[in-house]
């Protein structure tokens, strides 16, 4: 029957064991499910023969006052500082014995505690889980976080246009043909007697004759010369627009050590070995 060792004791005592870039938790801001803060992690049991982190040690002050319980290291997920037990429920921890810091634990015992903890009565049926061998494995991935920019556009009003109509006034010339008549008198020298005396025609003195003249009468009448239709047209630009955005990377060398900038090897405890070889895809 294997026993459980808290991690801060094996690397103390048993350092070949688990090596120089065992991932600890330690410290690490605890959530549970909707992603709502719990506490912290307090800590890590792990196995004495094998150094796998088997339990996590969760201070759960978030939801009762002053509680310490061991949670199944496979339903952890790990962003960054943060752990996320994105299936435990308040009525799970409830259920679970507060851990003693001074008891011996094994991993079989734990084991069917927490299959009882898990199904127990006051925890609501929905909420009831069976505990999978893979609850106790250890997670071994990191998720690198990255910013990505995201491009909206808004739709705004950059310009109107008012169309109307004004009168203008302008002088315009006709030529326009007309007609008048002159009186033209014509004299033709007579020689013939006549019977008539001087005198007879008394009281006629005049001859009266019309003469016509055409005068120009102007007139206005309105006609439509021009519609005018008013549409929009589109026209297409592109704009650069420059943000800062930032992402996360591993700093590893070929060997898959962890090194800074420079090249250098140094020591990480929040990176394993095996996070790098997961993260190259080993």
């Amino acid at each position: 029957m294997s026993q459980l060792i808290r991690l801060k004791d094996i690397q103390a005592t048993h350092r070949d064991l688990i090596g120089d870039d065992y991932y600890d938790p330690t410290g690490k801001t605890a959530y549970g499910a909707n992603e709502e803060k719990i506490g912290k992690i307090e800590g890590a049991l792990v196995e004495d023969t094998t150094g796998r982190i088997r339990y996590l040690i969760v201070d759960v002050g978030g939801w009762f006052s002053s509680k310490e319980v061991l949670v199944p290291a496979g339903l952890a997920r790990i962003v960054g500082d943060d752990v996320f037990f994105d299936s435990l429920t308040k009525a799970q921890v409830e259920a679970m014995e507060q851990y003693d810091h001074d008891y011996q634990y094994s991993y079989k015992e734990q084991y069917e505690k927490d299959r009882q903890a898990f199904v127990a009565d006051t925890v609501p049926t929905e909420e009831r889980v069976e505990i999978a061998e893979t609850a106790y494995e250890a997670p071994n991935k990191l998720e690198l976080l990255e910013e990505r920019l995201t491009v909206n556009k808004d739709r705004i009003v950059s310009g109107l246009v008012k169309v109307g109509k004004h009168v203008v006034t302008e002088e315009r010339q006709v030529d326009v043909e007309l007609e008048e008549e002159h009186a033209h008198i014509e004299r033709t020298n007579v020689d013939r007697p006549t019977d008539r005396r001087i005198g007879d025609d008394a009281g006629v003195a005049s001859v009266e004759v019309e003469l016509e003249a055409e005068r120009a009468r102007v007139g206005k009448e309105t006609y439509v010369t021009e519609e005018v239709s008013v549409g929009k047209t589109v026209e297409r630009h592109t704009e650069t627009l420059y943000e800062t955005i930032q992402r996360e990377e591993l700093d590893i060398d070929n060997e898959g050590n962890v090194v800074d900038r420079e090249g250098n090897i140094v020591e990480r405890d929040d990176i394993t070995a095996e996070d790098v070889r997961a993260a190259r895809g080993l």
